[in-house]
């Protein structure tokens, strides 16, 4: 709790995964994925309750283990590949307002995102309650090699062309503005305003600046490989 507000912390974690299956619970550094967002979330000073939302009873089962919360599973209809993550934090939110529990503020903790310094989820909290004019905040990282200003598409005759053809005569991302990319370190939002929008944007949403090497998250196998590397180094400024 901070200022008399409470703070709910969800962890999505369906089974089904094409670019890595299995990766939520794939061993990590010592550890399953999905144990490190955990683990975090459970240090917090201001999250009352850690909520691993998942489909499978394997999954449940790991989560447990780890200290969270899963008081049940998602709906198979909750899980699919196409299924936004909104809907499986409203289930979350429903069920647990049917148990008698209520928080102010969700933050959701993507476990694929899991490169957080050890200050990173109070730091977001505490900036997102003291700022009374903001409904949501989001983690971005600033876009390096792959800006948008850049980034091209194959055309319908086969020739490489710009993915924005207004913006064709950009050829280096140091010609345009600095651009960001929402990486999933941390959600955080109002649950009024989150039930009311279902998404965290909106037009009082505020960032929360990670640093270039945060700026990564696992869909595949050479994610998984990059960030393995990356918490061997990193591994003090994760843990504190």
């Amino acid at each position: 709790m901070i200022n008399d507000k409470k703070v709910l912390a969800i962890i999505p974690a369906r089974g089904g995964s094409k670019g890595l299956p299995g990766k939520n619970i794939k061993e990590l550094c010592g550890k399953p994925l999905i144990a490190w967002s955990i683990e975090q979330a459970l240090k917090s000073k201001y999250i009352d309750n850690v909520v691993v939302s998942t489909d499978t009873e394997e999954i449940a089962k790991i989560a447990k283990e780890c200290g969270a919360d899963v008081p049940f599973l998602r709906p198979a209809e909750l899980a699919a590949d196409d299924s936004p993550t909104s809907d499986a934090i409203l289930h979350v939110l429903e069920q647990l307002n049917m148990k008698g529990e209520s928080y102010d503020y969700v933050a959701l903790l993507e476990p694929t995102s899991l490169l957080r310094k050890s200050n990173d989820i109070d730091d977001a909290i505490s900036m997102i309650v003291k700022n009374t004019d903001a409904n949501c905040l989001v983690s971005v990282g600033e876009v390096h090699m792959e800006h948008p200003m850049i980034v091209k598409k194959i055309d319908k005759k086969g020739f490489i062309a710009p993915y924005i053809l207004n913006i064709a005569k950009i050829h280096q991302r140091q010609q345009a503005g600095k651009a960001y990319f929402p990486y999933g370190v941390i959600y955080i939002g109002k649950v009024s305003e989150f039930k009311k929008n279902r998404t965290f944007y909106t037009e009082k949403t505020v960032p929360y600046f990670i640093e270039r090497w945060q700026n990564y998250e696992i869909d595949d196998e050479f994610d998984f490989m990059i960030i393995e590397q990356i918490m061997k180094i990193k591994m003090e400024e994760i843990n504190g």
